[in-house]
């Protein structure tokens, strides 16, 4: 168009100049023509700007009208459960540590060689009680006993002599003690003839003389007899010495045997043959296989409501459990003793488990790391519920008619993956177990793989929209009732 402009002022031009041959009015034509070309283009310019606007407000005013895409209410696809009210036991879950219940450093009780030495005398090898450990050369402590033996029998025979040698006192002591009573007598009846006049007193001394005698004899015979009796307890006392001697000459050579006191584990070990030992050196450590413990630590809180349930805790039975790579292996175990004080570095009280059911076929150990399952206090009244089921330690939410109402409990205690609560919750209501971020009482729910109630027409009543896909859990919308009079 612009083109076709010039074109016409070129025209022009070329006439004025037909007209005007001259060169001066040529000049003075040329700066009107460029003014008329000026006021040409703008208006040119102008009317297609007005008729751009022109069109834009028509089809603007002629559009068609666009459905608009109804307001939905938020649908939430969660996990529920019911809420039983019963008497619950939840476990306690604790970590511990075996450790061995009786161990034993044994000791050579006699020096001397090693002659010979159990095959099983190896560190973590099984042992049964009464097995040879270790055997130490015999000679010296038989030739002791054989000594003894006869020093003992030497002994006896001194006492038989000189039991022989009190009866013979004895003997004498009666002998003596007749003879006086004779000369005693006779004596008498001298003073009697001495009386009639038929006896001299000579012969009244001479009779006095033997009865003298006699009792002298009579003295000398009850000091020999004591001093016998003395003697033969001397003997009597050196055979208990020498019996004694025996006994400890025979226990040496019985000492030469180390055997194994109980069903054991060698811990370590310190023998070999040809090894010379002294009394009181360490030949093994053992621990019995029989008597594992479980040491684990209650809190202040756990030990006293487990003693204020029943006052004691000896006789709880309590599991435990070993993991050895992905296998837990289950013990049973019973608890036998608690620490003679608080072990206020791990913050609570010991406590002992006697494990149930060792022996050389069980693999466990002392040091191995355990877990334990002991009963807690019995809860009366309360409701079990998963742990995903509590907001803020004080909430639940309750289902009823697909819509959250909150509800407060209180929260006894934790069991696993569990809570167990106690508060405003009815026997067999359905509670919410998913947590879902903006919850709160009148949110709308939908149990998962529950069919969604018919809230209204389906989106795909509606022109351009087509239905929903499948819900996700804790996270999907459904539309909501179409309002009177919305345009189809």
């Amino acid at each position: 168009m612009l083109k076709s402009i010039e074109t016409v002022a070129a025209t022009s031009d070329d006439a004025a100049a037909g007209a005007r041959p001259d060169s001066g009015s040529r000049a003075q034509a040329r700066p009107v023509a460029a003014v008329a070309r000026a006021i040409l283009q703008t208006a040119i310019a102008g009317g297609i700007l007005a008729g751009a606007v022109f069109a834009y407000f028509h089809l603007v005013e002629t559009r068609e009208s666009i459905p608009s895409r109804p307001p939905r209410e938020q649908v939430y696809v969660v996990h529920t459960v019911p809420a039983a009210i019963t008497d619950e036991r939840p476990m306690l879950s604790l970590y511990g540590e075996v450790m061995a219940a009786r161990t034993v450093d044994l000791r050579a009780l006699v020096a001397g060689k090693v002659v010979k030495v159990s095959d099983n005398l190896q560190a973590g090898a099984p042992i049964d009680a009464g097995a040879t450990l270790v055997e130490i050369d015999r000679f010296a402590y038989e030739g002791a006993v054989v000594e003894a033996k006869a020093n003992l029998a030497e002994a006896r025979a001194k006492l038989i002599e000189a039991e022989g040698g009190l009866a013979l006192e004895r003997a004498n002591v009666d002998f003596a003690r007749e003879q006086l009573a004779f000369a005693e007598r006779d004596l008498e009846r001298g003073r009697q003839l001495l009386a009639r006049g038929s006896a001299t007193e000579r012969t009244i001394d001479d009779r006095g003389l033997i009865v003298s005698q006699r009792r002298q004899q009579l003295d000398q015979r009850r000091s020999a007899l004591a001093v016998q009796e003395a003697r033969v307890e001397q003997q009597k006392a050196a055979i208990e010495r020498l019996e004694w001697k025996l006994q400890e000459a025979e226990q040496a050579l019985a000492d030469t045997t180390l055997k194994v006191p109980f069903d054991a584990v060698v811990r370590s070990e310190a023998a070999a043959v040809g090894r010379l030992v002294n009394v009181n050196d360490v030949i093994a450590v053992l621990y019995d296989r029989n008597a594992l413990d479980a040491r684990f630590t209650l809190s202040d809180n756990q030990y006293g409501r487990l003693l204020g349930e029943s006052g004691t805790l000896f006789g709880r039975k309590v599991e435990v459990v070993w993991t050895i790579g992905s296998e837990p292996i289950t013990f049973e175990a019973e608890v036998v003793r608690v620490g003679a004080d608080v072990a206020s570095e791990r913050g609570g009280v010991d406590v002992y488990a006697r494990i149930l059911g060792t022996g050389a076929e069980v693999p466990l150990r002392p040091g191995a790391f355990v877990e334990l399952k002991v009963p807690d206090k019995l809860y009366r009244g309360v409701a079990r519920l998963p742990e995903t089921a509590l907001y803020g330690g004080k909430h639940i939410y309750a289902v009823i008619d697909d819509r959250l109402n909150r509800r407060d409990v209180d929260v006894i205690a934790y069991d696993g993956s569990d809570v167990i609560v106690r508060g405003e919750i009815a026997d067999g209501e359905t509670v919410l177990a998913t947590q879902i971020s903006e919850v709160g009482s009148g949110l709308l729910v939908r149990e998962e793989g529950a069919m969604p109630r018919d809230r209204g027409p389906p989106e795909s009543a509606v022109p351009g929209l087509s239905a929903p896909g499948n819900a996700k859990p804790g996270n999907t919308t459904t539309a909501a009732p179409k309002p009177a009079g919305a345009p189809s």
